[in-house]
């Protein structure tokens, strides 16, 4: 069954959900001088207001201020998206003030990331003179970007509580709130979490309780979010500023660790799924998510987290993403596709093949409008990276291999020669700029070793 026919019976709610965002969406500031954002509370239920207007986010990562993130604009409000969030301002003050120039332009509200140190990354929260250098620094930030009309509110840092053992770090948030609200008395403050814990909710009422909402990071525990918020007491107003697939440490493993992707087609109808049960319908404390990530990285693969590939091609997930805040498809949508097999077998299997061994994968692929297919598979090195919260990898490197391939999914190869763990990747193209793909993780071993 197709992803298409899968999701028919969601259509009408989705399409519901459309007409009410229509209603949440703020005019585009036009002004020279800031948009005035307020978290208001009713009852218990809470809206965010842009100019006294409703504004619920739907929006996206976008960590790239610079020439990259700012064409990726186009294409976020070409889906229907109305704001982004970033993770810093950056380095270069006249990268990012193109970048909000051009969220301006395109009617987009920008959640402005501030560049908070970690203490897994070595900062002492214990260390008051680097505190306050910190401090100084982001309210220079703060000052030079507050009146911009694109800025929608601030970040202060990302999942600063990830292998985090000082609560004093929640000591220095609440100080750099304070500062904000001084500076810039505009536009609200929050702090992404990863996942949400009651003790570490505890602290930040304790120590930050001038924070206006969370941030909520969360993947595939995201049905979770309603028991999480339950048990950690959080009955304020939060934004899920992380969300997408399920993350390489949530996913399944072959029997030497490697994680296993799910394939595009699955990403996007997970993402549906996640949009509709966990995320839109809280109309009571959530005030809208941003979809990660609106771009590429490497991260565990070159796939798992980005909605483009590296060259700019849309993925499926482009397309639900544009589903669910317009409810419609685009005209040309990207193609479908399946689970890789290795000798018509799975990746939970845990292949291993001997070196040099022959060997056999297919996939199967569709595109919705009837566009040709082109099909492109390599081999790289599995990637050995240890890093957490999203640090910079590396590409692990192609790994050359004699192959035959044929138009309609499959590819014969002969394994490395070296023992080792690779991952096989295919891209499934349609010469309009849209992609699938899939991978699959494989083991190298000597033959006596192999099992095949």
């Amino acid at each position: 069954m197709s992803l298409s026919t899968r999701l028919l019976s969601a259509c009408a709610l989705v399409a519901l959900s459309a007409g009410s965002l229509a209603a949440d969406r703020a005019p585009p500031a036009t002004g020279d001088g800031p948009a005035q954002v307020r978290v208001v509370e009713d009852a218990g239920a809470y809206r965010l207001l842009v100019d006294g207007a409703p504004f619920r986010v739907a929006g996206a990562g976008l960590g790239d201020v610079g020439p990259d993130g700012i064409a990726r604009q186009v294409e976020l409000v070409r889906r229907g998206g109305n704001s982004f969030r970033t993770w810093s301002v950056g380095d270069d003050p006249q990268a990012m003030r193109a970048t909000l120039d051009a969220a301006q332009r395109n009617g987009l509200m920008v959640a402005v990331g501030l560049d908070v140190a970690k203490e897994r990354h070595g900062f002492d929260y214990d260390d008051a003179a680097a505190v306050a250098a910190q401090l100084a620094r982001l309210r220079d930030e703060v000052r030079t970007y507050k009146d911009h009309p694109a800025v929608l509110m601030w970040l202060v840092g990302n999942e600063l509580n990830l292998e985090a053992r000082n609560p004093a770090v929640w000591d220095a948030v609440g100080e750099i709130t304070r500062m904000i609200h001084e500076v810039d008395p505009a536009h609200p403050v929050m702090t992404p979490l990863a996942g949400l814990d009651a003790d570490v909710v505890r602290e930040i009422k304790q120590r930050a309780p001038e924070l206006d909402l969370l941030g909520i990071q969360v993947y595939g525990d995201i049905d979770e979010l309603p028991q999480k918020l339950r048990d950690s007491g959080w009955t304020g107003a939060y934004i899920v500023t992380e969300w997408g697939p399920t993350g390489h440490w949530e996913s399944p493993e072959t029997s030497w660790g490697a994680p296993i992707e799910d394939h595009a087609s699955r990403k996007a109808e997970l993402l549906i799924e996640r949009y509709r049960r966990d995320i839109d319908s809280d109309r009571r404390q959530g005030l809208g998510s941003y979809v990660f990530l609106w771009g590429q990285k490497q991260e565990r693969t070159p796939t798992w987290y980005g909605l483009f590939l590296p060259d700019g091609q849309t993925t499926p997930r482009v397309d639900a993403m544009q589903y669910l805040w317009t409810g419609a498809w685009p005209e040309n949508r990207a193609p479908e596709i399946g689970a890789i097999r290795i000798d018509g077998r799975e990746a939970v299997d845990s292949v291993t093949l001997a070196p040099g061994a022959p060997a056999s994968a297919r996939v199967e692929a569709r595109d919705p409008d009837g566009d040709a297919i082109a099909y492109h598979w390599r081999i790289r090195e599995e990637s050995t990276a240890t890093s957490i919260g999203g640090d910079p990898e590396r590409l692990p490197p192609e790994v050359p291999v004699r192959v035959t391939q044929d138009a309609q999914g499959h590819f014969e190869f002969e394994a490395p020669d070296r023992p080792g763990h690779y991952r096989l990747f295919v891209e499934t193209l349609d010469g309009h700029g849209h992609a699938a793909y899939a991978n699959f993780p494989f083991r190298v071993a000597a033959a006596d070793d192999a099992v095949h």
